[in-house]
């Protein structure tokens, strides 16, 4: 091994029932250096690092760790910590409801003479920990106090104190925002500084730029290459990750059709909900896709689930095809034509210990009521129609669906709407969290539903999918609909009317 290398990885092969999820696969990682980990969803991302910290058992390869005599075969995460591999999820699994103090050392807590535990003791060391990696805390409040983005900074602290020789980061930056985004940057830069190595897996291409000194692609469980920063474009890294040209990324056509004529499909009126959202107007045609923009926290999710009655309006009233309807329940818009697919999928979304095709039947079979069972052949029709028609890479439809990458997992909550032939849908950040060829297919079918005559209420925190996608837009400030853009809509004109609400 190279003197400058602290770990490699070698022809990792491991097979899922029916999948090959690595095939040959290779990673090297230098000492202080912040190496990307990228590919679509489904590449082997995941997998990959799941064979480096013990989770997975792989069939072949070898992994060797700088220092260490021989191959490295981890049984479990404690054996990869004993290593020097560490590993930060997005969804932190530390302990909220104790101290920062308490989750930094957590199993590993000093003990006085007497043999009890020595706080005092733990939560100087904790302090000096904190202050040492410049994170403002106090590590005696509950971890559950602090920003997200805190939590991960914890997360990282208490990793580097068990002295990670390789830091795993794993979509940290999925829920945080700009600021936050930069401090954990920060962070990183400071651990690249004392020689930590860190493996940093991301969707965001502008932040792979921003940090990182290597890329490493998979694609199909593959190895594609690995590559320095400076020696690969936005495009060329795009194309390795697709296998296919930026083109056919871009080659996306809404419709530009007069909606003003077409039949009206929602017709909000005076919709407000106490405490989130004041009272708005809106309006929404056939075949239209209707985009709802601003900040988090402006009020786009709770605008969405007044309409769809996961939060019971407060006041207004709604139509829907010219009908007045009163939408109290998820269930009551179901019946009305609508479906929602909302913005945390792993929350409201999926239900993980169920098959692909339960998680497809699911609202149709709500729809009809329990004592009328959709038969078993019915069911798997269904599931196999919109497996093929959404090109949803899975094992078979009774594979679970937290088997799935993000990416799947989005596409088969849109199968279980399309499902129900749903005039109305309401798309909550769809493109959230999963890579950027299966973004575009989500766009390109957004599009495509619309020319089908579905109107769409589509969320997102990124303006620029949002422009290739909408008709129209409506801008959300402070609870309140500050604005909507119409005609020839440019990112210049969303972000000023963001952020003042010029009309």
């Amino acid at each position: 091994m190279d003197k400058d290398v602290i770990l490699t990885a070698r022809g990792i092969t491991m097979t899922f029932p029916g999948v090959k999820a690595l095939q040959n696969v290779d990673l090297t990682l230098r000492k202080g250096e912040i190496h990307a980990l990228m590919g679509e969803n489904g590449a082997g991302k995941s997998t990959l690092i799941k064979c480096l910290t013990g989770i997975n058992d792989f069939e072949a390869g070898e992994i060797r760790m700088d220092g260490i005599d021989g191959p490295v075969k981890n049984h479990s995460t404690r054996d990869a910590q004993n290593v020097g591999i560490s590993t930060v999820y997005q969804e932190v699994n530390l302990c909220p409801n104790l101290s920062v103090a308490e989750n930094l050392f957590i199993g590993r807590e000093p003990l006085t003479a007497l043999k009890t535990i020595d706080r005092a003791s733990y939560n100087k060391r904790s302090q000096i920990i904190m202050d040492d990696l410049g994170i403002e805390v106090d590590v005696t409040q509950n971890l559950e106090n602090y920003s997200l983005a805190i939590q991960q900074m914890v997360a990282i602290a208490r990793a580097v104190d068990m002295d990670c020789k390789v830091l795993i980061l794993d979509e940290p930056t999925s829920s945080l925002d700009d600021e936050e985004v930069e401090k954990l940057f920060k962070l990183m830069r400071d651990l690249k500084a004392k020689g930590v190595s860190i493996l940093f897996v991301t969707h965001f291409l502008e932040q792979v730029y921003a940090v990182c000194d290597r890329i490493t692609v998979l694609r199909n469980g593959t190895f594609v290459g690995e590559y320095p920063i400076a020696e690969l474009p936005r495009v060329k890294l795009v194309a390795a990750m697709m296998g296919k040209d930026l083109d056919a990324l871009e080659a996306i056509e809404k419709e530009n059709a007069d909606f003003d004529k077409a039949e009206v499909v929602i017709d909000a009126q005076g919709i407000s909900h106490t405490g989130t959202v004041k009272p708005f107007d809106l309006k929404i045609h056939k075949g239209e896709v209707v985009g709802v923009g601003g900040l988090l926290g402006s009020g786009r999710s709770e605008l969405a689930r007044s309409i769809y009655g996961a939060d019971r309006a407060s006041t207004g009233t709604l139509k829907v095809k010219g009908e007045e309807v009163k939408i109290a329940q998820p269930i009551d818009a179901m019946n009305r034509g609508m479906g929602m697919l909302p913005d945390d999928r792993k929350a409201e979304g999926i239900i993980g210990d169920l098959s692909i095709r339960e998680n497809i039947i699911l609202a149709m079979q709500a729809k009809r009521g329990a004592l009328k069972p959709i038969p078993m052949k019915e069911q798997e029709a269904i599931a196999d129609k919109f497996i093929d028609l959404l090109s949803i890479k899975c094992p078979s439809r009774e594979a679970k669906i937290n088997q799935l990458s993000g990416g799947n997992q989005q596409k088969v909550i849109l199968a279980r709407w399309l499902a129900t032939d749903a005039d109305f849908l309401i798309l909550d950040e769809p493109t959230r969290g999963i890579d950027v060829g299966t973004k575009s297919e989500i766009q390109k079918l957004i599009i495509d539903l619309a020319k089908q005559g579905k109107s769409i209420m589509f969320i997102s925190s990124e303006i620029s999918e949002m422009l290739r996608t909408c008709n129209r837009m409506v801008i959300m400030r402070d609870g309140e609909k500050v604005n909507e853009l119409s005609g020839d809509l440019t990112q210049e004109g969303v972000m000023n009317a963001i952020a003042g609400g010029e009309k």
